[in-house]
């Protein structure tokens, strides 16, 4: 039985988009931040007091926090190359769902297949967190280009807010209850001090797949009909380079692309490696890393919401400059950062900037965009741009990590990406997005 249609801006609709949020969002958290860094570490990590910890990959000696830096950038090059033509030939022919479908799909199967990763098989984990990377930023395009086709302009602030407070939320329930089980496996009968980890990874999958269902079932597979005649892949070229035109014409464009490449490169790259800076740097314990993600998580929730009305009370470009300056000042004092209730205190604080940005890009990237049907083709631009900055900044913290032996001049380094975002983006803070 096919799904009701409903109305653009009608509440139904608009929840169902941001379930997808509570849905993948599991993935950021437990297998980006949280559960799987901390146990990638911990299954590689030979000797806890030695400066570096080297893995064999493939026959490659490599440390193994570079190496896994080195996969995350891996996996958003891949993004980079694909997502713009995938994207145009979406456009071009009026789906994106089943694209969105796909890239769901492949990675919470590679995240549910993580539950084989057990340190003896680093190519494997590897290879799976890749897949499973390329399955959520792939997933996201799409996702997010759907949120000028649910919402009015007007209600996109809030709707964009609402999937990442939903995305926050969700994503603290599971991994509560993947954090009692590792820190209690004898409540749940288990004495394998690895598999509740592994188990969380199983759980993700499932979690991620099952949730988005609600969501497919009602976003509309069909945005616009397909075009007539030609071949779909060069019709996608075609598609893509049209967009491109209207991007490079655009001067507010021009300049907020940019602007988000450089703050979101940062922004990224803290949320990525921040347990690895905890563990590798402060040598704090796996219990303390797991609450303070926690913290974070919870204080995002309360920001993308703050947020979202200060960008109604300032506009949404204002709001974006703030928490970019509030992320500068983030950056120096975490390089000071020496012990834990130190670190605690900068998670909070990136807790309430974090959701903030995310939440205020996406909506005004959507009211940027020119009238269009072509929405897949310019998200895709904005996800180059946030993958691009993802692959560049884990990409050189990396780099700085295996040259260095630490982290602390990395830390440093992202302040320098806040900085040329906010160079950007300034020119643009009197821009009226209201209608």
């Amino acid at each position: 039985m096919a799904p009701q249609q409903y109305e653009k801006g009608s509440k139904k609709l608009i929840n169902a988009w941001a379930m997808y949020d509570w849905a993948n969002s599991v993935y950021s958290l437990v297998i980006t931040s949280a559960v799987f860094p901390i146990y990638y570490n911990a299954v590689t990590t030979t000797d806890k007091n030695a400066v570096r910890n080297d893995v064999d990959f493939f026959g490659m000696s490599i440390e193994n926090s570079a190496l896994l830096a080195y996969a995350i950038s891996f996996s958003f090059m891949v993004l980079v190359l694909i997502m713009p033509i995938i994207s145009s030939i979406s456009d071009y022919i009026g789906r994106r769902k089943i694209f969105m479908q796909f890239f769901c799909y492949m990675g919470a199967t590679a995240c549910a297949s993580l539950f084989f990763f057990t340190g003896e098989n680093v190519e494997f984990g590897i290879i799976a967190s890749v897949i499973a990377s390329i399955g959520f930023g792939g997933s996201i395009v799409f996702y997010n280009s759907y949120l000028p086709i649910i919402a009015h302009p007007e209600q996109q602030d809030k709707v964009s807010a609402r999937g990442f407070s939903m995305g926050y939320f969700g994503s603290v329930l599971l991994l509560v209850f993947n954090l009692v089980m590792i820190q209690k496996p004898d409540l749940f009968g288990i004495t394998d001090p690895g598999l509740p980890a592994r188990i969380s990874f199983l759980m993700v999958g499932i979690w991620w797949a099952g949730f988005a269902q609600y969501t497919f079932y009602y976003l509309p597979s069909k945005v616009f009909e397909r075009k007539a005649g030609g071949n779909v892949i060069a019709r996608g070229f075609q598609e893509l380079l049209k967009v491109f035109k209207q991007v490079k014409a655009d001067p507010r464009l021009r300049l907020f692309l940019p602007g988000f490449f450089f703050y979101i490169m940062g922004v990224l790259t803290v949320i990525y490696l921040a347990s690895t800076f905890g563990t590798d740097e402060l040598k704090l314990d796996s219990g303390f890393l797991i609450m303070t993600i926690l913290v974070i998580q919870l204080v995002a929730i309360l920001g993308a919401v703050i947020f979202a009305n200060l960008s109604a009370r300032i506009g949404n470009l204002p709001a974006i400059i703030t928490a970019v300056i509030i992320w500068i000042f983030i950056c120096f004092a975490g390089y000071f950062v020496t012990e834990k209730w130190g670190f605690l205190a900068m998670a909070g604080a990136v807790g309430m900037v974090m959701g903030g940005v995310q939440a205020l890009s996406r909506s005004t990237y959507s009211k940027l965009l020119p009238e269009t049907k072509d929405h897949a083709s310019f998200f895709s631009f904005y996800d180059v741009a946030e993958k691009l900055a993802t692959m560049l900044g884990t990409l050189s913290f990396g780099i700085l990590v295996d040259i260095t032996g630490g982290m602390r001049t990395s830390i440093l380094m992202l302040a320098i990406f806040f900085i040329l975002g906010l160079l950007f983006i300034w020119p643009l803070r009197k821009v009226d997005l209201s209608h």
